[in-house]
């Protein structure tokens, strides 16, 4: 049984008016009664709440951010109508905050024998899996006194995807990928290129790309037009220990290096590469490979949704390990990682030239736009001693940079509003450049 606001208004409203107008132990009673009268003819007119039969229905995954509605099919089986008060319980992540309130709570009239709709709309906070934990329903009398309650347990799981917000990057990426694929002839050469077809040739041309045979032929000088070559291997490995764990701004610098890598998979699957993915910390977290070009992205999307950074540190050594597996021939090894000293001249260092042997490598880390703000503090003295904190960090990142680049590798080092972009021109230039 459960009793409502009204109940306890109308009491008191009762003993008032009776203490002013019967100050007497029998209109007390007659007050009393009258309530509780109308609180039996409730419970007993209330449509039954375990009776109730609850299904959902409604999105499945959503990007993060952006609304997801999911519905509730209320059926009353019973002959008398349910008016219902209904609260729709999911964890505090799926809501905005300040939203959650309101947007959980529903009011359904269903007539006996007849089926009504509730849409409850999750705008989650956080990727990854957000799950529905039961449905409580309020069934009220017709005077509102009182009620049935009970709970009702209907599972339901919305998962909360990376939200690409680098994609607005890819259309002028893919406008340069088409002048280096063909469309405007390149005339690189080296590793990563093919032969794509001939031409006259024009003051300024590389004289090494020359075809003497074929000038000789047309009796004109040829020379050779080249393109970057397709279906090269791409392995995206994701960092995801402790170092992936610090926030920059809103959010952990994972959540940046997913959308870099998402971005990169969408521009190196229109180019014909093939891109796999790997996820590791002090083991293997997700590992996709082999995927068609319309799989990738969708499959990706899916897989980083659920990963969460490690409070731990990574072991590079089964990290590196792993990715050889996966990349046993030429490859470009994209690691998404952190650029502390530390874990980066420990564990990383000693094992790249088991990387760059045979693969092009390129580091992209996650920076903190706030240190350049600390590091122009002045005016205290603790805003001197943050200054020359931030510029110590700033100064260990640029040595590890230096001792990473002269490994052989490449190394991006962007806050997280421009390391998406700048992963994905390092590749265009690797393209142009004939390395990939």
């Amino acid at each position: 049984m459960a009793l409502t606001g009204r109940t306890a208004l109308l009491a008191a409203l009762g003993a008032l008016v009776t203490g002013l107008l019967l100050p007497s132990w029998a209109g007390i009673g007659a007050v009393t009664g009258a309530i509780l009268l109308g609180v039996a003819v409730d419970l007993v007119l209330a449509a039954p709440v375990r009776a109730l039969r609850i299904t959902r229905g409604g999105d499945t995954t959503v990007r993060l951010g952006e609304p997801a509605a999911v519905e509730l099919t209320v059926t009353n089986p019973s002959g008398r109508p349910l008016r219902a008060r209904i609260r729709d319980a999911w964890a505090p992540s799926a809501w905005r905050p300040g939203t959650g309130i309101a947007a959980s709570r529903h009011t359904l009239r269903v007539p006996g024998h007849e089926r009504r709709r509730a849409t409850t709309v999750l705008t989650p906070t956080r990727r990854g899996d957000h799950h529905a934990h039961r449905v409580t329903v309020r069934s009220l009398g017709p005077l509102g006194l009182a009620g049935r309650q009970g709970s009702h347990l209907v599972p339901w799981t919305v998962r909360a995807l990376p939200p690409f917000t680098s994609r607005k990057h890819l259309p002028s990426r893919l406008a340069r990928l088409r002048e280096l694929d063909g469309r405007t002839s390149v005339l690189t050469r080296g590793q990563g290129t093919e032969f794509d077809s001939l031409r006259e040739y024009l003051p300024g041309d590389d004289v090494r790309s020359i075809d003497w045979r074929a000038s000789a032929r047309r009796q004109t000088v040829a020379v050779r037009t080249w393109r970057p070559e397709r279906d090269r291997h791409i392995l995206i490995v994701l960092d995801t220990g402790r170092t992936s764990a610090g926030r920059v701004g809103d959010a952990p610098r994972l959540d940046a290096s997913l959308d870099a890598a998402l971005l990169l998979t969408a521009l190196a699957t229109k180019a014909g590469d093939r891109v796999d993915l790997l996820a590791h910390d002090l083991r293997k977290r997700a590992s996709l490979a082999g995927r068609s070009p319309n799989e990738i992205l969708p499959a990706f999307t899916t897989a980083m949704a659920v990963l969460e950074p490690a409070l731990y540190e990574t072991d590079m050594r089964s990290l590196v390990a792993t990715a050889l597996k996966m990349a046993p021939h030429r490859s470009l090894i994209v690691l998404l990682t952190g650029l502390d000293a530390a874990p980066a001249e420990d564990g990383l260092l000693p094992l790249l030239p088991l990387l760059t042997k045979r693969h092009e490598v390129v580091l992209a880390s996650v920076s903190d736009p706030h240190l350049a703000e600390l590091a122009a503090g002045r005016g205290s003295v603790e805003a001197v001693y943050g200054a020359a904190a931030a510029e110590q960090t700033r100064a260990d990142r640029r040595r590890t940079a230096d001792r990473l680049t002269h490994a052989g590798i490449t190394v991006l080092d962007a806050p997280p509003a421009s390391v998406a972009p700048a992963l994905a021109d390092a590749y265009l230039a690797l393209k142009a450049a004939g390395r990939l």
